[in-house]
């Protein structure tokens, strides 16, 4: 018999919100497992990059819902904002390293 395949429970997502310059990206949904499938998938749907990094990860699933992020997470967060903003416009450079925290 076969079982349906669960999904790895060290899985985990987290989605951010930046509103420009008005403030720092804030925490809009995080999860693991099953949750952090679906947030995944709600990305992709809407056309939103998804990065794998799961040390970035890992620090964001600390900070709570709808709360900004901490400064230790500026600079990997603003890493990746800026290689988004060049990608949107037409960019071709790569994806910024997933690098230790």
């Amino acid at each position: 018999m076969d079982t349906p395949s669960k999904p790895e429970q060290s899985q985990m997502a987290v989605a951010l919100a930046y509103l420009g310059g008005k403030s720092t990206p804030k925490v809009v949904a995080k999860g693991r497992g099953l949750l952090a499938e679906a947030i995944i998938e709600r990305a992709r749907e809407a056309g939103v990059y998804v990065h794998e990094s799961r040390e970035l990860v890992a620090m964001l699933m600390q900070v709570d819902l709808d709360q900004n992020i901490p400064p230790q997470l500026y600079l990997a967060v603003a890493e990746l904002l800026a290689w988004l903003y060049q990608l949107e416009r037409g960019g071709t450079i790569p994806p910024p390293a997933s690098k230790p925290l």
